[in-house]
């Protein structure tokens, strides 16, 4: 009989899910979780939100709106550990632990740290921590105690998230270290054609850049984001370069090969611009109608949302606190 896995990702609560949610972390981590001897859990990282956002209320909303989400997408709450991370004091316990061990050029190297940093530096501050509060600073800790938490051996993530596993991994290991084999380093798990999806302006799609597709925008709202979608200069019955067009990324990560080969041949025959957003958005709209429609049944229920996460909690808790003893006991921490 071949060894469980364990399989752990989740969405920082921020806002409503975007199509980078969906195809980067959503339906690969269902997929994940129908694997034989597969064990999953999936969160909602309400406590990340802290560091982005101060607005109490859409952190509230975001919560329930990202449930609903991976409800609606097929998760099946009776197959995996589905729950909230501000239910799970584990994870906080254990992330003070991990603080310290980690050391501050770890989290030196971080990021989006870094990024903060430069732009102060950017702005000629004589200061360069002005404005970084000590959550962002110690957000790779956090993320590493959710993953170590439950000895997750896979993270399904972006590719702008893999050195945060890494540092996770770092973590992991002086932990185990000093206080013998406890805990798991994780894996990443990125998808090629997924790992960082464009928004409609090229970056990453992102809350934060307000590029995103939302996935259960109606058809018309659908519509006139993707016809926002930017694109070069080129002219129609000019060929077009599929590798470095956001169109196409965002085609790519949700159709079946036979129809990108399809599309690619008409970049190569100078499709319009135009064109190309028509075949993407009712690809698109094709693709999200069933999640749209079930999600708009799971929002009339908000006490089915509540009582799943629960449920969900409990189990998970079921696992933490057994290893919550075993590192407690560990570092000496335990009774005479």
């Amino acid at each position: 009989m071949s060894k469980e896995h364990r399989v752990l990702t989740g969405i920082t609560t921020t806002g409503v899910p975007h199509l980078g949610n969906l195809v980067g972390a959503v339906l690969p981590a269902i997929k994940a979780s129908e694997q034989k001897n597969t064990l999953s859990f999936l969160f909602l990282a309400d406590y990340h939100s802290l560091i982005k956002n101060s607005d109490s209320n859409l952190r509230h909303q975001s919560s329930f709106d990202i449930a609903a989400c991976w409800l609606a997408c097929g998760l099946d709450p009776k197959k995996i550990i589905f729950y909230r991370q501000s239910d799970i004091p584990h994870i906080f316990e254990l992330a003070w632990i991990l603080s310290c061990l980690a050391s501050k050029g770890l989290l030196n190297r971080a990021h989006a740290y870094k990024s903060a940093t430069s732009d102060n530096e950017a702005k000629k501050m004589q200061d360069i921590d002005k404005g970084i509060n000590m959550g962002l600073f110690n957000y790779p800790v956090l993320m590493a105690a959710d993953i170590l938490m439950f000895k997750a051996d896979y993270v399904p993530v972006g590719q702008d998230q893999k050195q945060h596993i890494e540092m996770t991994r770092d973590i992991a290991l002086k932990f185990n270290h000093y206080y013998g084999d406890i805990l798991t380093p994780p894996e990443a798990v990125i998808d090629k054609d997924t790992g960082i999806l464009p928004g409609i302006d090229g970056r990453k799609m992102s809350k934060s850049y307000e590029n995103t597709i939302p996935i259960f925008s109606e058809e018309d709202a659908l519509r006139k984001v993707i016809m926002k979608i930017q694109t070069n200069s080129l002219e129609p019955g000019e060929p077009k370069d599929p590798s470095d067009c956001n169109i196409f990324s965002i085609y790519k990560a949700i159709s079946p090969n036979q129809k990108i080969n399809d599309l690619q041949k008409l970049y190569e025959e100078g499709v319009a611009w135009g064109q190309a957003k028509k075949v993407l958005f009712e690809e698109l709209n094709s693709f999200l109608k069933p999640f749209r429609d079930e999600y708009n049944k799971i929002i009339k229920d908000r006490s089915f949302v509540e009582k799943t996460l629960i449920e969900g909690s409990e189990k998970a808790l079921s696992v933490s606190g057994p290893i919550i003893k075993e590192v407690r006991k560990a570092i000496g921490i335990k009774g005479f």
